[in-house]
């Protein structure tokens, strides 16, 4: 029994030894567990959410608010772990959002409508910018206005916004778009090799949107006789909102921010993006691509939601893509903006 006693009080000796030793009690063994429960949700929490964004590398003004939110902390503060995809335009952004490449992606009312048409799925979360599109003539042309243009040849980029508002300016100007010029399909790069090279032989106006418009108009090779504003839009899979609640809301808040720094900054937002585009264009060009965005103005408070005014611009948009055939019904855009974007 002797034996026993002293054999008892070694095995708890021993084992308070070990515990000792290590300085792991069940106590402590716990705590360390929970510890490193919540430094494993601290880590998580500081990766944050990862995020793919569609953004079009050549595009003023997007080009400025994009690099910002690329080369600042915006999106990491608010909780996201943010991987930027570049396209060259609307169309190869679109196969991407439906190939599954991007999360968000920056874009203009006729490719949003588009890509929100065949996947509904996506849906507008928010406005992005305005940008213009112009009808213009060689500088030394004369024609003076678009009633001018009258029996004319017009290179426009078919199905492109430019297209819709050149031949809404013609109809303005009380002439029957498909009777009164000779519209002709060609594509940006070339009406802007046309305007640069000067030989307008067969044509007699072009028709293109920033920062192309800007570059042609800044350097004086041509000359507007009219002039449209398009509503470009955020666009995010919703998707990627149900799966991250609050994330759409979040990330307009971050376009809002990259407004407010572009703003604080207009010179050094347009060189880190002429410098990360390698771009060829003039700073000239890019401050007159912005001019129509209000969110630089220093008199106005940074908005990025849609107002009545960019819905029914929106709407109307849709209505020119049935018309032109891109679209095979009419389709309620209503349905493609969320909660975010009002």
């Amino acid at each position: 029994m002797r034996a026993f006693y002293f054999l008892f009080l070694f095995t708890i000796g021993c084992g308070d030894a070990a515990e000792t030793a290590s300085g792991d009690t069940p106590a402590t063994q716990q705590q360390s567990s929970a510890d490193t429960v919540k430094k494993q949700a601290v880590k998580s929490v500081a990766k944050g959410i990862p995020i793919r964004v569609g953004w079009q590398e050549t595009w003023a003004t997007q080009g400025q608010l994009s690099v910002i939110l690329q080369q600042s902390d915006i999106l990491k503060r608010l909780g996201f772990d943010p991987k930027f995809v570049g396209f060259s335009y609307g169309a190869p952004l679109n196969e991407g959002a439906l190939a599954g490449e991007v999360d968000v992606l920056f874009t203009a009312d006729q490719p949003a409508i588009a890509l929100c048409n065949r996947d509904k799925t996506w849906g507008m979360i928010g406005r992005l910018m305005y940008n213009r599109v112009g009808t213009f003539v060689p500088s030394d042309s004369s024609v003076k206005s678009v009633a001018d243009l009258k029996g004319k040849t017009i290179a426009i980029p078919f199905g492109a916004a430019a297209h819709r508002e050149t031949l809404g300016a013609v109809t303005a100007a009380g002439m029957d778009p498909t009777k009164d010029i000779n519209a002709v399909n060609m594509g940006i790069k070339e009406v802007a090799v046309l305007a640069k090279s000067k030989k307008w032989d067969t044509v007699d106006a072009g028709s293109a949107w920033d920062p192309v418009f800007a570059q042609l108009e800044s350097s004086g090779l041509v000359r507007t006789v009219a002039q449209g504003l398009v509503t470009s839009v955020v666009v995010m899979d919703d998707d990627f909102v149900k799966a991250n609640p609050g994330a759409d809301k979040k990330f307009m808040q971050a376009m809002g921010q990259a407004y407010e720094q572009y703003k604080g900054d207009t010179a050094k937002a347009n060189q880190a993006f002429k410098t990360a585009s390698n771009l060829d264009f003039p700073l000239a060009a890019l401050d007159l691509a912005a001019s129509v965005e209000p969110n630089l103005s220093a008199d106005n408070a940074v908005s990025v939601t849609l107002s009545d005014k960019d819905k029914a611009n929106i709407q109307k948009a849709a209505a020119f893509m049935l018309e032109a055939k891109i679209l095979k019904k009419a389709v309620d855009t209503s349905t493609m903006i969320r909660a975010s974007a009002n």
